[in-house]
């Protein structure tokens, strides 16, 4: 009792050592000096807070644990020995089945065209620093993963949170954030993982199949959609791992491919475009909230694009094989950087370097995307299409899998049926429907997950910290046998 009361004053001088200024204010900082009609979502500052106090507290993991993030995924350190139920490269491209997608395609225009193109250079910077959250809530996955009665892996914020916390002497906190967890990351899997996906990807599909539109077509593809995903999810992690790791390097070769294209046509202006990011990132022109504004919208999308500190990805991370949480932890780092510094990145490129960004007919969201894209590829909205169906398929087979394992910490393995039932109806359902507040209050969800999770691993820190140091040093002293894959 006594631990949790000095709860407040722990967080303050952890935050204030790492960030100066006491959490409290930060959070609550008025933008109104700046420009008035700049918005600050609480949310967006907690995922910044995390990501800088993460970077800090690991000593930019992310920068020197890259390398050896390579050889992980290529099975440089893999054992057929090491438990676990996926290989790191599956448990890899699961998680970014989740990540990539619609807002790599439409966040980026987005942010572009609410914050200049200055916005893609703070997602840049927002994604290096979301690669340190992501090692830390993924190694806490592998560290406190169950083995269910059932023989499969069980971890994720459920897990470390409560547990996590209790070893640390604050049980009844780590239940209530496990639990608040489990209930949102539910929610989310529904709505903002499932039927929003359901819906844009019928959108997509029915504009270059017209004999889909109206309330039949969208049934016949709601139905079918949801048969696809039904064969995936039932095969639990293994099966999703299987797929994912064949449809996430082919949805973003596809698109990255066709992105390069466009900036070798466009190669004589490629440098002018960066100048044009960078100055923009901090002198941009007032109209589109000032120097603030744009660091925002770029940190923003960021956030909805690689879900680092949300806590999602220690979910499928934690049925990867290894005896190592920081070897899967180091692993999961990537996923930001692949997911913001290089395809984000390139979405952006291509939007200044078309000059899709300047034009009032290319629209916003995905259309100015498409009008990028068209500019050298005539035909390739269709395949955009297409793209984006795929990508919203490849997040709702993960994320059907990250609610189903909150489901079941809070209702039972035997439960786990009738949530993949309710999953596969809200697919079907999201094709079919309008669902714009539904989808709103879902993606709200997504984002509440990070005030759990972020508080939880933030005082686990300690924990992965002495972890990290400890790896390293094997490492070092060269204790892992290295086999080349």
């Amino acid at each position: 009792m006594e631990a949790e009361v000095g709860l407040v004053a722990w967080l303050e001088a952890l935050f204030g050592a790492y960030l100066v200024a006491p959490l409290s204010e930060v959070i609550f900082f008025d933008l109104a000096f700046f420009d008035p009609e700049v918005e600050l979502p609480l949310v967006v500052v907690w995922l910044i807070l995390g990501a800088t106090f993460f970077t800090l507290r690991f000593q930019f993991v992310n920068f020197r644990a890259f390398r050896h993030a390579l050889d992980c995924v290529r099975g440089a350190y893999s054992s057929p020995d090491d438990p676990g139920e996926i290989s790191h490269f599956q448990a890899l491209s699961a998680a970014l089945s989740a990540t990539v997608g619609l807002g790599n395609i439409a966040g980026v225009a987005v942010a572009v065209g609410l914050g200049g193109p200055g916005a893609v250079f703070w997602m840049f910077v927002a994604g290096l620093l979301g690669m340190s959250s992501k090692f830390a809530e993924c190694t806490l996955g592998q560290r406190y993963r169950h083995v269910r009665e059932d023989g499969r892996v069980s971890g994720g914020p459920m897990h470390y949170l409560r547990d996590g916390l209790a070893e640390l002497g604050w049980p009844r906190l780590g239940r209530s954030l496990a639990a608040l967890f489990a209930v949102l990351c539910i929610g989310g899997s529904f709505g903002g993982g499932n039927m929003f996906q359901a819906n844009q990807a019928y959108a997509q599909i029915e504009s270059v199949l017209p004999f889909l539109d109206g309330t039949l077509g969208a049934t016949v593809f709601g139905l079918a959609l949801a048969t696809m995903v039904g064969l995936v999810i039932i095969g639990g992690i293994r099966r999703i791992g299987e797929v994912a790791a064949v449809l996430v390097p082919f949805m973003c070769g596809l698109y990255v491919l066709a992105g390069m294209t466009i900036l070798l046509v466009h190669a004589d202006s490629l440098h002018e475009s960066l100048l044009v990011i960078i100055r923009g990132a901090f002198e941009p022109d007032a109209a589109y909230g000032g120097f603030v504004g744009v660091l925002i919208q770029g940190f923003r999308r960021a956030a909805f694009s690689n879900e680092a500190g949300i806590g999602s990805a220690a979910i499928a991370h934690s049925a990867a094989s290894t005896r190592e949480p920081v070897r899967e932890g180091i692993v999961a780092l990537l996923e930001p950087f692949i997911d913001t510094c290089v395809v984000c990145l390139m979405t952006g490129l291509v939007l200044v370097a078309t000059g899709a960004h300047t034009h009032a007919a290319a629209g916003d969201g995905i259309s100015m995307t498409s009008y990028a894209f068209a500019t050298v590829f005539p035909w390739y909205p269709a395949v955009l299409s297409i793209t984006a169906a795929l990508f919203a398929f490849s997040t709702q087979i993960s994320w059907s899998y990250y609610g189903e394992q909150s489901w079941i910490s809070l209702f039972g393995l035997r439960s786990a049926l009738l949530y993949k039932l309710l999953f596969l109806f809200c697919v079907w359902f999201g094709a079919v429907s309008k669902l714009d507040q539904v989808v709103e209050f879902s993606d709200l969800m997504i984002l509440g997950m990070a005030f759990p999770n972020i508080l939880g691993v933030a005082l686990l820190s300690g924990k992965v910290r002495t972890l990290l140091d400890d790896y390293l040093a094997r490492l070092r002293a060269g204790v892992f046998d290295r086999s080349e894959p």
